[in-house]
């Protein structure tokens, strides 16, 4: 009887296999694109130090327009449906899903997801706010 139950267990281990492989995979991009983000933020901090003449205590400076919301979607409701989404395994395909759940219709949440992850990847203070923003929450 033991004998027969871990033969179905490992069947299901071999049938659920594929399903785990893809989700590695997901985080491994998920991952790629965060350390892409973080690189772009220091070149480009780097290359404002430069053309200032020097490192600012602080970093960059990011201006108001930079903290702007998008489509009516603020950098702290950005940061709520990034965080929000880790409830669903980190599956980027829920993300218009938690985005209806904090009142950002899909439309909003597709142009402004964009944006704010192009600010961030841009900006050095508004990834360090986001981040800020996330560990706070």
């Amino acid at each position: 009887m033991g004998m027969l139950k871990r033969m179905k267990d490992m069947k299901d281990m071999v049938n659920a296999a594929p399903g785990m492989v893809a989700q590695a995979q997901q985080m491994g991009a998920q991952a790629q694109q965060m350390a892409a983000a973080h690189q772009a933020a220091a070149q480009a901090q780097m290359a404002q130090a430069q053309a200032a003449g020097g490192f600012q205590a602080g970093g960059a400076v990011a201006s108001a327009a930079d903290l702007e919301p998008v489509a009516g979607v603020t950098l702290e409701q950005f940061v709520a449906v990034s965080k929000g989404v880790a409830a669903y395994n980190y599956d980027q395909a829920k993300l218009p899903e938690v985005a209806l759940n904090q009142g950002i219709d899909p439309v909003s949440w597709q142009s402004a997801s964009g944006t704010w992850n192009e600010r961030i990847k841009a900006n050095p203070a508004v990834a360090q706010r986001f981040n800020q923003l996330y560990r706070e929450n």
